[in-house]
């Protein structure tokens, strides 16, 4: 039996289910799932009941796009995920279905539209890393030791007395930190 399942999201506390839940008993929903979740958030457990509970031929129904995905690319990974499931989705603000060719043609532009943005925000991730290189900057973090405090710390640890540790709390880095920069010093005999 085909059903028309609703699903339904706020994101902050100042925000109500009541006009999406009206909307979508209205588009003729027999189940609506409920959310208060930031779409931002990864943690989203009605959403998964929902998904769960969808079969072959029903329609889940939202009342805008942007209650469903986090992005773009979410959005469009889970209604691909229907269709290959033989389910249906629906938004109805924006008025899109995906049971008909015109619905699919959408998406498939959604998705292309997505990729481009992803492709366009590598290009110029890459072309700045390039041009920060090319004016001398490296990337990633500073040292927490410099060349100095390495050299401190090794005739430090040659004194069979003191211990990793406490160097490494005088330094305020872990014994981990240490190893890394010094490596392993014999303490001598």
């Amino acid at each position: 039996m085909k059903q028309r399942i609703g699903y339904v999201r706020v994101s902050t506390d100042d925000q109500h289910l009541a006009l999406q839940r009206d909307a979508l008993t209205k588009a003729g929903c027999s189940v609506i799932y409920e959310e208060a979740a930031s779409g931002k958030s990864t943690a989203r457990p009605e959403l998964e009941q929902c998904r769960k509970g969808l079969r072959e031929g029903d329609t889940l129904v939202v009342w805008r796009l942007d209650r469903l995905g986090r992005s773009l690319p979410d959005l469009v990974q889970i209604v691909a995920e229907l269709e290959q499931r033989g389910v249906g989705f629906e938004s109805l603000t924006e008025k899109i279905k995906t049971d008909s060719a015109a619905g699919r043609l959408v998406f498939h532009v959604f998705a292309a539209l997505s990729e481009f943005e992803r492709n366009l925000i590598r290009e110029r991730t890459q072309a700045g890393l390039t041009a920060a290189r090319a004016r001398g900057r490296a990337g990633g973090r500073k040292p927490k030791l410099d060349e100095q405090q390495v050299r401190e710390i090794k005739a430090l640890l040659r004194d069979p007395d003191i211990q990793v540790a406490d160097v490494a709390r005088r330094y305020g880095v872990s014994r981990t930190t240490l190893y890394k920069h010094v490596g392993v010093i014999a303490p001598r005999q």
